[in-house]
């Protein structure tokens, strides 16, 4: 972790923010555990809260929305069992990056106390339908965002999220085309980007679109430079073992899961069977958690689903 004395904000000093961030590469390199995505905005807020145990007559308004979802994230990130120990990285909603737990911005809280290393969900939802996917929408003010991320906040990475829904080769080119666009600019203002071209696990052709995806993936990581790294946030393939040659990329820092719908006990076991991907679960970590809950339930179940997860991903 890094001396809780020292200043957060990137830039500041230029040769302790490179050592800091090389620390948090080589731990989302080469560290045994998983990502917690704690990232839900817009219209995923109330689902996830439901599934809390928030109802929406129990808030006004969308700021007493976010303050809930802000108060079970700060209860997650909280939790003894939320260490490097076996989370190595969250995915924060910008306005979680804004937010503070315990008086610290919330960056600065996972890195310093919980040796948990902050990315920052980026995309603003998808487009609609087209050629078997689902393109993201455009991102105003992306550069501004970027910079604020990484020189105010001690931002690490981003996250990035479009879904295939069908194996349409044109579509799934230009999905993963715009991933790596978005991704240079995340490279650009100093950070690593999660590309995460999801695939639908209710697509009829999943197998097939895995397939022509890792195949378009291949061809755009081989346009990188040296020094342009990514990290790449897949849906568990039906396939076990099929992304493993993206996992061994040389610009490929690390190939994530996402739990897309699955139980945390499926998501789990798929996830065994593909041992060069660990988890990045947003739903999955959070099944069962309850508002209602004490905190000694709470934080059993959580450490449970912690370590479950963690299990899956050595």
């Amino acid at each position: 972790m890094t001396d809780s004395n020292q200043p957060a904000v990137r830039g500041i000093n230029m040769a302790q923010d490179k050592a800091v961030f090389e620390k948090q590469k080589e731990q989302m390199a080469g560290g045994k555990g998983f990502i917690a995505a704690l990232d839900q905005s817009g219209g995923s807020t109330p689902k996830a809260l439901r599934q809390y145990g928030v109802e929406e007559d129990e808030y006004n308004g969308e700021e007493e929305m976010f303050g809930e979802i802000h108060k079970m994230r700060t209860r997650i990130i909280t939790a003894p069992d939320f260490t490097s120990d076996k989370v190595l990285g969250a995915i924060l909603f910008e306005r979680t990056m804004r937010g503070e737990i315990e008086g610290i911005p919330t960056a600065q809280y996972l890195w310093e106390k919980r040796g948990v290393v902050p990315f920052l969900k980026i995309d603003k939802g998808l487009e609609e339908q087209a050629s078997g996917v689902q393109m993201m929408k455009p991102m105003p003010g992306l550069e501004a965002l970027l910079d604020e991320a990484a020189q105010d906040f001690g931002i690490f990475g981003t996250k990035e999220r479009s879904v295939i829904h069908e194996a349409d080769a044109e579509g799934i080119k230009q999905i993963v085309a715009q991933q790596f666009e978005v991704g240079r600019k995340v490279i650009a203002a100093g950070m690593v980007p999660i590309l995460e071209p999801e695939v639908s696990i209710h697509s009829e052709s999943k197998d097939e679109a895995e397939k022509m995806l890792e195949e378009a993936l291949r061809v755009q990581l081989d346009t990188l430079a040296e020094g342009e790294d990514i990290m790449i946030k897949l849906t568990i393939p039906s396939t076990p073992g099929l992304y493993d040659g993206l996992a061994d990329h040389p610009r490929v820092v690390r190939v994530v899961a996402l739990s897309g719908g699955y139980s945390t006990d499926e998501a789990c076991e798929r996830l065994s069977k593909n041992h060069k991907m660990i988890a990045s679960f947003s739903r999955a970590l959070a099944e069962g958690l309850s508002k209602k809950q004490s905190d000694e339930e709470f934080n059993a179940l959580l450490g449970s689903s912690i370590d479950k997860i963690y299990q899956a991903s050595l």
